[in-house]
């Protein structure tokens, strides 16, 4: 079992929790961590760059003099990749750049990603974030109060749109429900931290994988 320290909001110890390997696939699966990281940012491209090729260009392919005598360079057509306006040699067409992973690939890779947040100890619970309204101040408090104002990710059960509108300016500071929570970004953020119903939810949903080798 692995401990996960819980802490108020004023950054003292208030008891643990225990999280079981076992449930989160046993052991880190870094191929896969690879993989799921890999698609998630060929997904983010978007693909619409897109430069004509000579074909694409409008004008006539006839030479616009003839090869000698002139006593000017050697010309093509108005098309060629040489002059202003010609077409591209080398023309960028749009193109899909998605990967696709099964949901059983990506919910793998995502409890890979806790699990190695967890054995490296920047993984935390947090107990009494809540809010009345939207203050940037307090919530930064929080983190500054929990050490975790360096880069955190903050995994909640639900909506929450006043700790939303509060974090959105706080430089390296995300804020995801549990059920949108991915390899990426787990991994991204320098600490995980984790609501007591967050915490409960995910160790709820989590059934063990046992150790399969086909990630």
């Amino acid at each position: 079992m692995i401990e996960i320290p819980v802490l108020d909001t004023k950054g003292q110890k208030i008891g643990a929790e225990q999280l079981d390997p076992a449930r989160f696939g046993d052991r880190v699966r870094y191929e896969l961590l690879k993989q799921a990281v890999v698609a998630y940012r060929a997904n983010k491209r978007q693909g619409t760059v897109r430069t004509k090729s000579r074909g694409m260009v409008d004008g006539s392919t006839r030479k616009l003099y003839r090869q000698k005598g002139t006593g000017r360079a050697r010309m093509g057509n108005v098309r060629t990749p040489v002059r202003v306006g010609g077409g591209h040699a080398f023309a960028k067409i749009n193109r899909d750049f998605s990967q696709k992973l099964p949901r059983k690939m990506r919910r793998l890779a995502r409890d890979s990603a806790i699990l190695a947040k967890a054995m490296s100890g920047t993984a935390l619970i947090v107990s009494g974030i809540k809010l009345d309204a939207p203050k940037t101040a307090q919530l930064a408090g929080i983190l500054r109060a929990t050490d975790t104002d360096g880069g955190a990710l903050l995994a909640v059960a639900g909506e929450d749109r006043n700790l939303l509108l509060s974090g959105r300016n706080i430089p390296d500071f995300a804020m995801k429900q549990v059920s949108e929570l991915n390899a990426h970004d787990v991994l991204r953020a320098r600490k995980l931290v984790f609501t007591p119903e967050a915490f409960r939810a995910l160790t709820s949903e989590s059934q063990p994988t046992g150790d399969s080798r086909e990630a």
